[in-house]
């Protein structure tokens, strides 16, 4: 067999082991967990991004903290999403140490905890740690990301406000998508490396994350055009529309980061000789 073949032998090789075990570790039905719990996730994380930045005396940065969420969302998805999140934060004036704010930290946790479990079964790992431990890690990972962007928000409303930056308006504009796409790949790596219980080496990861990075910006464009020209659900959901479309966006999303992680964990077998 001559290399070229060989090689190509070899690919088709780990993508059908990564489709059969995605398939085995019931991706499909995971993907939905994953998409349903960080869309329920959603509201709770704005609300409790609302609290702690009232305690600062910002409250109106939440309202640009949602702007930054759905900043890496196609604009037919996050449009009517966006709209209801507007008004749920305007009213919010509440506490950090509040009980609701602490009861929607908690369910923001869920979104992570849905991911966690999607990650075990890609690396075929039994997660045994205290569930306390997992618990407080998730509530860890929701502080975490509170803080940071709250602090790119802050950066946005001090760009915008600042006398000398507004002749550099389309720089910081783009500045601004750069900072947020980088956001989500940090929150993705982030997840393959400290969530799972077990996985390859951190240098083995990256192979699965640039992958499903990719796919996600073809699949946006991908579904933007699909929602513009065949797409009415509208006619099928009614008041619903908004929501059916971000947990389809959201579906499809998930699909793809469980993918890459199996992706990862096919490229460790073809490591170890299991595979070709």
């Amino acid at each position: 067999m001559s290399g070229d073949r060989r090689l190509l032998f070899k690919a088709w090789a780990v993508i059908w082991d990564a489709v059969n075990h995605f398939n085995a570790d019931d991706g499909w039905a995971m993907a939905s967990h994953v998409a349903l719990s960080a869309l329920m996730a959603l509201f709770p994380f704005l609300i409790f991004v609302a609290a702690f930045a009232g305690t600062l005396g910002e409250a109106g940065l939440a309202d640009r903290v949602a702007q930054i969420v759905f900043a890496t969302w196609p604009t037919e998805v996050a449009g009517p999403i966006a709209a209801e999140v507007h008004r749920v934060l305007v009213p919010i004036h509440g506490n950090l140490l509040t009980i609701s704010a602490a009861v929607a930290a908690y369910l923001a946790s869920n979104g992570v905890e849905a991911a966690r479990t999607a990650l075990n079964r890609a690396y075929r790992v039994v997660d045994r740690r205290s569930i306390i431990f997992r618990r407080v890690q998730s509530l860890v990972f929701v502080f975490v990301g509170t803080v940071v962007v709250l602090f790119i928000a802050a950066l946005g409303v001090y760009a915008a406000a600042a006398p000398y930056l507004q002749a550099y308006a389309p720089a910081v504009a783009v500045a601004g998508v750069v900072i947020t796409s980088l956001l989500v790949i940090v929150a993705l790596a982030g997840a393959h490396l400290w969530l799972p219980a077990g996985r390859p080496h951190w240098t083995q990861l990256w192979p699965g994350i640039v992958g499903t990075l990719i796919s996600w910006l073809v699949c946006g464009w991908v579904f933007a055009i699909y929602l513009k020209s065949f797409a009415n659900y509208a006619a099928t959901y009614a008041g619903l529309a908004g929501v059916v479309v971000a947990i389809f966006f959201l579906y499809v999303v998930s699909l793809l980061m469980i993918f890459g992680a199996e992706f990862n964990a096919t490229l460790g077998r073809l490591r170890e000789g299991r595979i070709g």
